[in-house]
């Protein structure tokens, strides 16, 4: 990870004692200070197109160059220990266990080889993305995505239109299933952190769920449906003779069992309780959080030792769709930490705007104007932390959100994790299956491309989720 050890060299070097510092002051910000955030966001969207062959070898260095395009002017102004804390905590708290929690899903699902004659129909794809999105809350949409996008791809390799197949499963199964349990998208997760009932989102907005889940396919199998139902479409989809002849099944089913094993430490990490805890320059690091990382790093050797060569080989696994979101994400989550701060200081600071447009003239909260604040800002910025500055917002007191602001809480909840499906990097499991898909040869559109189906397929449908559920 060449990224992160220059941008700990920089941030240590600004830092000659290991200083406590403060929370970040958003209140004291200029909006000037998300630019390199900005820019991190319109390089991954422009230089793909305007200058793909720089961006395919140089992603990591651009991506570099925008943190410390932050982190270097922060500590001028704000001082070396505030600098220094600050990518601390990006780090340790947030960076790491995100990256430590991918990897393990990716390595675990990339040794789960799905064997069998796959013919890419319109009836077999919306079935695998309906399995998705049920896999989604209780595997993660990471780990969901990582299990079936590769099959997905094998299944439809011999046909002329497949974009929409993987546009269709970013939106089903990397976003949207992943909406009834902590365990299926990281806002969720922290949500339960915070005192959340286990159940409580698949209570209150199942409805919701079901809802677009449910026309997300039909739209699908329709459009799918059109395309097989072209004579050169079918034609170039039948199998070959060694596809027909191989039966159903599953390789490397050691994983399955190590897929149980992350689950398991995820959720035990959200339910013990410890009082043992280390303090690094001001980021407390808790006894459950360090057991959890430990434990999905050794699954990820585990995996990596005990899955057969043969199955890696067949499904094609390499390293580099993990590298590109690591190197990519460490940019973001380094340059988004004064956007953050900036939300969370609420009516005082530069966003004051985006945090009074969620409370009603009453004091009340809109449960309508929470959906579409948080989700638009999910879509954008990291889901997670968004998530939990609109919960700060609304009260912070998970029983009071769970009774008297339910409504509140359910908006901010769909809104985080539906809406992550409007871009790219809306949820990490998007830009996975980006990746995955074009070292497959699969033509995706670009950032904006993207936009144009999520905006003209996904919006139409939060705006009737408003309607029916929300007003």
């Amino acid at each position: 990870m060449k990224l992160m050890r220059a941008l700990a060299l920089a941030a240590f070097s600004l830092a000659p004692a290991l200083a406590m510092a403060a929370d970040i002051d958003g209140s004291r910000l200029s909006v000037l200070w998300g630019v390199p955030f900005a820019g991190v966001l319109l390089s991954i969207a422009l230089l793909p197109l305007v200058a793909p062959h720089f961006w395919h070898h140089h992603f990591g260095k651009v991506t570099a160059a925008w943190a410390l395009a932050f982190l270097l002017p922060f500590a001028a102004v704000f001082g070396p220990g505030l600098a220094a804390a600050g990518f601390v905590h990006a780090l340790v708290a947030e960076y790491l266990p995100f990256v430590i929690l991918l990897t393990a899903l990716f390595t675990v699902a990339g040794g789960i080889y799905i064997r069998g004659n796959l013919h890419g129909s319109a009836l077999l794809n919306t079935g695998l993305l309906a399995i998705g999105a049920v896999l989604a809350s209780f595997m993660g949409t990471t780990g969901a995505s990582m299990l079936l996008i590769r099959p997905l791809i094998r299944a439809n390799d011999g046909r002329k239109h497949i974009t929409h197949v993987v546009v269709f499963f970013i939106f089903v199964v990397s976003n949207a299933g992943g909406s009834l349990t902590p365990l299926g998208d990281p806002p969720l997760f922290l949500g339960f952190l915070k005192g959340v009932d286990f159940f409580w989102t698949f209570q209150h907005i199942w409805p919701e769920t079901l809802f677009i889940v449910i026309v997300l396919l039909v739209l699908f199998f329709g459009l799918d449906a059109w395309f097989w139902r072209r004579a050169d479409e079918r034609l170039a989809a039948d199998p070959t003779p060694d596809t027909a002849r191989e039966t159903f099944g599953f390789d490397g089913k050691v994983n399955f069992l190590l897929l149980a094993v992350v689950v398991g430490l995820v959720l035990m990490s959200g339910i013990w309780k410890s009082q043992v805890q280390w303090e690094v320059m001001g980021t407390v690091i808790g006894l459950p959080g360090l057991v959890r990382d430990a434990g999905l790093i050794l699954v990820t050797l585990v995996s990596l030792a005990l899955t057969p060569g043969q199955v890696h080989e067949d499904n094609q696994f390499s390293w580099g769709p993990m590298q590109e979101v690591a190197k990519l994400f460490a940019g973001i989550f380094l340059t988004i930490i004064p956007v953050i701060a900036m939300l969370k200081a609420g009516v005082h600071g530069p966003f004051g705007a985006i945090v009074s447009a969620v409370t009603r003239p009453d004091g009340s909260p809109d449960p309508a104007m929470y959906f579409w604040a948080s989700g638009l800002l999910s879509s954008f910025l990291d889901n997670a932390p968004t998530y939990l500055v609109f919960f700060n917002t609304a009260g912070g007191d998970a029983l009071t959100l769970m009774t008297t602001h339910a409504a509140t809480l359910a908006a901010i909840s769909a809104g985080s994790v539906f809406m992550g499906a409007n871009t790219y990097i809306g949820n990490a499991p998007n830009l996975m299956v980006k990746a995955i898909a074009e070292d497959r040869g699969v033509p995706m559109p670009s950032f904006f491309g993207y936009m144009l189906w999520s905006v003209g397929i996904l919006m139409p449908l939060f705006v009737i989720i408003t309607f029916i559920w929300l007003r």
